[in-house]
């Protein structure tokens, strides 16, 4: 295991994307990230960044390599930090709102959503996800996943203290925010890890309200910022040694049922 840094800054980015319009909304991000003085270590954009929450995302797909992973790579070697987000990417014919998690020496790896919202037929125009991924960077251990993810406790589960922090990027709509909340925090008290989850703001076309609260818990599912509904970047300091004597203190993961997924 690699030296843990003990404060772990996460800049969280709450904003209202432009509908459909990547090339607006990066440069609305790249203005945004400027205004960003100190250092952070990590960068977290909500989900679909680049167009809105809709099955329409999808006809904006753009292979890796082009624009937005270039623009993400660029954005985190000039910040020297590491940026995770999601759009919509074309693969082999298939389209997946796949989550880029952009390392400052020029490394892309990716998580695709595993759980398409049914709801609102998202499993109509992206392909599922089939992989779980933890990303280590500065000595932390992050697990990415996206929105509708979260509802799906197995998927999330830290059965032996695998991940630090748990980061949901998301576009969760005001009326089922409450849900939002409650299981961001959930998450990172059955986890015995940190939970961030970065949702967008704003009215889409079609009359969908999002209401922001963009969160942090601690692993004893203490909230670490003010919820709001401001377009705002957010940083939070995660602190290793309070995560490490919890987890030494409360050792709830040698007690934690063990499974195995069926993907």
């Amino acid at each position: 295991m690699s030296h843990h840094q003990e404060n772990f800054k996460v800049a969280i980015v709450q904003f209202n994307p432009e509908w459909m319009n990547p090339t607006a909304n990066l440069a609305t991000l790249e203005e945004k990230l400027w205004t960003i003085e100190e250092n952070v270590d990590l960068v977290v954009l909500p989900e679909l960044f680049t167009t809105g929450f809709h099955n329409e995302a999808a006809e904006k797909a753009e292979p890796i390599g082009l624009t937005t992973s270039k623009w993400m790579l660029q954005q985190s070697k000039r910040m020297g930090a590491a940026i995770l987000g999601s759009y919509p990417v074309r693969q082999d014919r298939k389209v997946y709102n796949r989550l880029i998690f952009a390392r400052p020496n020029g490394h892309i790896s990716h998580y695709d959503k595993r759980h398409l919202f049914r709801m609102a037929s998202e499993h109509m125009a992206f392909e599922p996800g089939n992989f779980q991924v933890i990303e280590e960077w500065k000595g932390w251990r992050i697990n990415p996943i996206i929105c509708y993810d979260l509802r799906f406790p197995l998927w999330c589960r830290n059965t032996n203290n695998d991940y630090d922090i748990l980061v949901c990027v998301a576009n969760w709509p005001a009326p089922r925010i409450d849900a939002f909340n409650t299981l961001l925090k959930a998450r990172a008290i059955e986890n015995l890890s940190y939970s961030v989850g970065v949702n967008r703001i704003g009215q889409d076309p079609n009359q969908v309200n999002y209401n922001g609260q963009s969160a942090v818990y601690s692993a004893k599912g203490k909230a670490l910022n003010e919820l709001n509904e401001n377009d705002e970047i957010k940083i939070v300091t995660l602190n290793y040694k309070e995560l490490h004597n919890l987890r030494e203190k409360f050792p709830t993961h040698l007690d934690a049922d063990h499974f195995t997924l069926q993907l």
